[in-house]
């Protein structure tokens, strides 16, 4: 029922539904400063994993620039390779054709020469006046013939010397070439990985911003308890004067029990939070323990609040006389309803998770005319 219904009701004579309304504003009360804390420890977790996302996005973007930079380098270098390896082409042109054609030359002469090699010794004879003269011209012959061999040997090593520096350039060449393919594919994992790094970052920012306003609205629904426990208050004791059925007036004893068994995980208090270093508080105290495990009422009292509120999910609010006030949030299942009178130790629900919480646990509050004091000082 909400809260419109609840005081259009209100004007006549209470009812079951209107305290039912009490226990539940109540226990809300108590799930959303239970959730608070939660959220708090959440979005700093985000806000860590958003830290480090955007620091390994920054070295991932680092790299990319740098592998950029020998991309260019390499490209540059590339590129006077094939210059190099075009003149050598075009040396390499220039020897073969020089090459061929004093081969033909040189050829022919020495087929020439070989051919005429008997008989030219008769005509050198016959021209010749001496032996002497005879010899002399033989000779020269045969330093011809040998200086064209001399010529074609050193034609055939400078080609054979311009194919190895054309072997080299294109090895050069490809080296370059599959260093370059090896860079752009590194650019392109680097650029993978900061697209996805970037998404998370993204994803984390929205979620760190979604804890935030959670944790607003987790703040106000816990201001908001401190009125709506004065007015549940305040519409028991006229559903009490009337004697309306399903009411008890069950007072507290004065001296609190530890609501579950488990330890204490997070404190009451303002805590400075780690990352924008603004002070949050926190009206509560956590205990750990595991889904299901049976939340105890601190002391005996009347139930004001047995319902679900925002961020404190299903919550229990105990009213326990002269404006103290005990709230169980996040509960998994209660046991008890609005008007029901408590007895310390009586189990009233099971620990849970709901609302705004990051895992099983108990938030435990202490309120002293709705507003939360150290819930230590009374267990």
């Amino acid at each position: 029922m909400g809260l419109a219904a609840f005081l259009l009701i209100g004007r006549g004579h209470p009812t079951l539904a209107q305290q039912s309304n009490l226990d539940d504003l109540q226990q809300r009360r108590i799930q959303v400063e239970q959730q608070r804390s939660k959220v708090k420890q959440q979005r700093q977790q985000i806000e860590n994993l958003e830290g480090a996302a955007k620091k390994r996005l920054g070295g991932l973007e680092r790299n990319i620039q740098f592998t950029e930079g020998q991309i260019k380098d390499n490209e540059a270098k590339l590129k006077q390779a094939n210059e190099t390896l075009q003149k050598i082409e075009a040396d390499l042109k220039v020897a073969e054709t020089a090459y061929q054609e004093k081969q033909g030359n040189t050829v022919a002469r020495l087929r020439v020469l070989q051919r005429q090699r008997e008989s030219s010794t008769w005509i050198a004879l016959l021209q010749s006046e001496s032996i002497e003269e005879l010899l002399e011209r033989r000779y020269q012959l045969q330093l011809v013939y040998k200086a064209d061999r001399t010529s074609l040997l050193a034609l055939k090593t400078e080609k054979e010397k311009i194919n190895d520096q054309k072997l080299l350039a294109e090895i050069q060449k490809n080296q370059i070439a599959l260093l370059s393919e090896q860079l752009q594919y590194q650019k392109a994992n680097y650029t993978e990985q900061a697209s996805v790094q970037n998404q998370l970052v993204k994803r984390l920012t929205t979620d760190r911003r979604a804890l935030e306003a959670a944790e607003q609205q987790l703040t106000q629904d816990s201001n908001n308890i401190s009125t709506l426990i004065a007015q549940r208050l305040a519409e028991q004791q006229v559903a009490l004067r009337s004697n309306t059925p399903g009411y008890q007036r069950v007072l507290g004893t004065g001296q609190m029990v530890q609501p579950v068994n488990g330890p204490i995980t997070s404190n009451f208090g303002y805590r400075t939070h780690p990352i924008f270093g603004r002070g949050r508080f926190h009206a509560g105290t956590d205990f750990g323990a595991p889904s299901g495990a049976p939340i105890f009422a601190a002391d005996s009292g009347s139930v004001i609040v047995a319902e679900w509120y925002g961020g404190y999910g299903n919550a229990v609010i105990i009213d326990h006389g002269n404006g103290l006030t005990t709230l169980y949030g996040h509960c998994s299942e209660l046991y008890v309803t609005v008007g029901q009178g408590v007895q310390r130790g009586q189990t009233i629900a099971a620990v849970g998770s709901t609302g705004l919480s990051t895992g099983p646990h108990l938030h435990f509050e202490v309120r002293q005319q709705g507003n939360p004091v150290e819930p230590l000082a009374y267990l």
